[in-house]
Formats: C-alpha cells, sequence, structure tokens
C-alpha cells in the first residue's frame, strides 16, 4: 500500500505529505482498511529502563507532535512510540517551508523548530489514546522564547505534566531548531539542568507512587570531548537512558544536492555513520547500567542492527518511514532478532 501511496505523497510540499500521511493513516486505522494490526512483527520482548518493549523498534520524537495518532501509529507495528517534542505553550514553529526531502540521497532536511499545540492539548490526546499495542514515550523542550538561565523551568512543568501519563520521559537539548539550545549539553549547563529534572523525577515518583524512567537525547554533532563531557554528567546523575542521536547540522554525504544551503537538522542514510560513531563513543563511556537507544540514519534491517552492534539496546526510526514506509518496522525487528537470537557475537557477519 505504501508503495502505491509514495508517489503522490512525493509530489507534495514535504510538510503537507508528513500530515497528509498522518491523517491517511488516522483514517485507515479507525475503519480497519489496510489490516494494520496483521503486519505486527512477531514479538520480541526487550527489557530495558525498568520496562518490557513488546520489541525493539520505536518511533523516533518528531512525527507526532501533538499525540494526535498514538493508536494508529502503534498498530503499524512498533514496540513503542515517542511523541513530542512538546513545549509549556502552544508555538507555531519557525516560518515556512521548513521540510524539505532530498530523495536523491534519502534524506529530509527540516527547521520546524518544536511547532506544537502545547502540553495541554498533548496531555488530552494522550488521555484519550487506547495504546494496546506499545509503550509510550513523551518528549519535552522549551518554549523558543524562553531564555536558556529559565529553560529549567519549561522542563519542570512539562515534566510534571505528563509524567502521570508516561511510560517513559525524554530530554530533548538537542534539536538545532531552537535557537541555543545545544547549549544546554555544555558541561555545567548540562549538570545544572539535568540534576534539577532527576530532583523533580525522584519527587514525582514518591507522589505518584511510580518511578517513570528520564532520558536524555544528544546530538550527533558532539566532539570526543563534549562526548566525554556528557558521559561523565549523565552518569554522575544517574539517568535512566540516552538517545543518541538528534538530527544533524552537517552538509557531508549531500554537498551536491541544491537543497544542502537550506538551514536545519538533516536526517536520514547521510546520518547514519555520524550518528552510530556518537553513539559508539557514548556507550563505551557510559555506565552499562544506562541503557541506549540508536537513531538516525536506519532505512534497513542492517542499520537497525548496527546500531545493536554500537551498544543500542532499542532503536527509533523516523526519515526511513518516509522512504521505506512501514514494512521498514518489521525489517528491523527481524534483522535485531537475528543477531540477539545468534549463538555469540563471534559468529556474526560484520556489519557494513
Amino acid at each position: 500500500m505504501y508503495g502505491l501511496a509514495r508517489p503522490f505523497l512525493f509530489g507534495l510540499d514535504a510538510e503537507a505529505a508528513h500530515g497528509a500521511a498522518l491523517n491517511a493513516l488516522e483514517v485507515a486505522y479507525r475503519t480497519g482498511a489496510g489490516a494494520l494490526l496483521s503486519r505486527r512483527p512477531a514479538p520480541l520482548p526487550t527489557r530495558a529502563f525498568g520496562l518490557t518493549f513488546p520489541n525493539p523498534v520505536g518511533l523516533a520524537a518528531g512525527l507526532d507532535k501533538n499525540g494526535a495518532h498514538i493508536d494508529a501509529l502503534m498498530a503499524l507495528g512498533f514496540g513503542f512510540i515517542e511523541i513530542g517534542t512538546v513545549t509549556p505553550r502552544p508555538q507555531a514553529g519557525n516560518p515556512k517551508p521548513r521540510m524539505f526531502r532530498l530523495p536523491e540521497h534519502q534524506a529530509v532536511i527540516n527547521r520546524l523548530g518544536f511547532n506544537n499545540g502545547g502540553v495541554d492539548m498533548l496531555v488530552r490526546n494522550v488521555e484519550r489514546a487506547k495504546r494496546r499495542h506499545g509503550l509510550l514515550g513523551i518528549n519535552i523542550g522549551k518554549n523558543k522564547d524562553t531564555p536558556n538561565d529559565s529553560a529549567e523551568n519549561d522542563y519542570l512543568f512539562c515534566l510534571d505534566r505528563v509524567y502521570p501519563i508516561a511510560d517513559y520521559v525524554t530530554v530533548n537539548i538537542s534539536s538545532p531548531n531552537t535557537a541555543g539550545l545545544r547549549e544546554l549539553q555544555e558541561e555545567q549547563a548540562l549538570r545544572r539542568l539535568v540534576g534539577t529534572l532527576r530532583e523533580a523525577q525522584e519527587r514525582l515518583a514518591a507522589v505518584h507512587g511510580r518511578r517513570v524512567p528520564m532520558l536524555v537525547k544528544i546530538a550527533p554533532d558532539l566532539t570526543d570531548n563534549d562526548v566525554e563531557a556528557a558521559a561523565r554528567v549523565l552518569g554522575d546523575l544517574h539517568v535512566d537512558g540516552v538517545i543518541a542521536t538528534n538530527t544533524t547540522v552537517s552538509r557531508v554525504g549531500i554537498e551536491g544536492s541544491p537543497l544542502a544551503h537550506e538551514a536545519g537538522g538533516l536526517s536520514g542514510k547521510p546520518l547514519l555513520g555520524q550518528a552510530t560513531a556518537v553513539l559508539r563513543m557514548m556507550r563505551t563511556r557510559l555506565p552499562e547500567s544506562i541503557p541506549m537507544i540508536g537513531v538516525g540514519g536506519i532505512l534497513s534491517g542492517a542499520d537497525a542492527a548496527a546500531k545493536m552492534a554500537a551498544g543500542a539496546t532499542l532503536v527509533q526510526c523516523y526519515t526511513g518511514l518516509v522512504y521505506r514506509g512501514p514494512a521498514l518496522i518489521k525489517e528491523c525487528v527481524e534483522a535485531m532478532r537475528r543477531r540477539k537470537e545468534a549463538p555469540s557475537r563471534g559468529n556474526m557477519p560484520p556489519i557494513v
């Protein structure tokens, strides 16, 4: 079905196609068209952050910012989906056009800028969802007009609102599309922000009688020293998990594209090597007790297995769905199953 729909979608502006695809998926889910549930991969239970995921393949944040399509997306076969990024107040994001496809590179550039309806809208949508088929992560950020020295207030507000309804919460400090946001990854700023959120997490756990894991999402553009510092801080503060990585401001691999000059985060195939290298480096520096999610450039089952080989317990897709469609989900689950069930890693063929 996706193969038939793709030419139509690719004929639309990238952001318009995004909305059309979500609306069509919602209609298909609500009417039972397309036998969505029959395509779910066989279970591959995976334990991370104190949670058991039905399978280790998830949807990265950004596709469903307001949590308006949770059940339809879960029906595609994901073991978990992550919604957001959500901010305390609604915001329109950056001026359009702000999303660009690069089909020759199997890539996307976006500078959406945390466009969302605000945390109260997201909470209402989550409360209406049935959530039968997977776990739900909620990705939180700050409003564009909130200065960095007040950023913790935005994150605390969102954490407090989503804590009762989330299976896990992700702290997004790595989007390149909100001016100054990535400065929060600097060692002292990171320690201050994440330390404050960790204290709030433990307070909320006592209030709600339930501990919700908190993850931190990092950028692929960190230097080796940045990764060392971030790993030290996140390890010291005992975060529950790390997601590597967000989109990149690099244009390596797309230099010949007429869209390479467009501002924003690059995702898709050109990101795979860079994101996986940061994942591998972070994995070797974090305590083994802190699991990681690998995201960035997954367009095949082999790519998902490569993330697993680099140290990821779970993976997430987004741009790969644009180019491959929902078949990518099952392919990734099966590739990870083969790697997980192999007698030993020494017997595995090299992943290229």
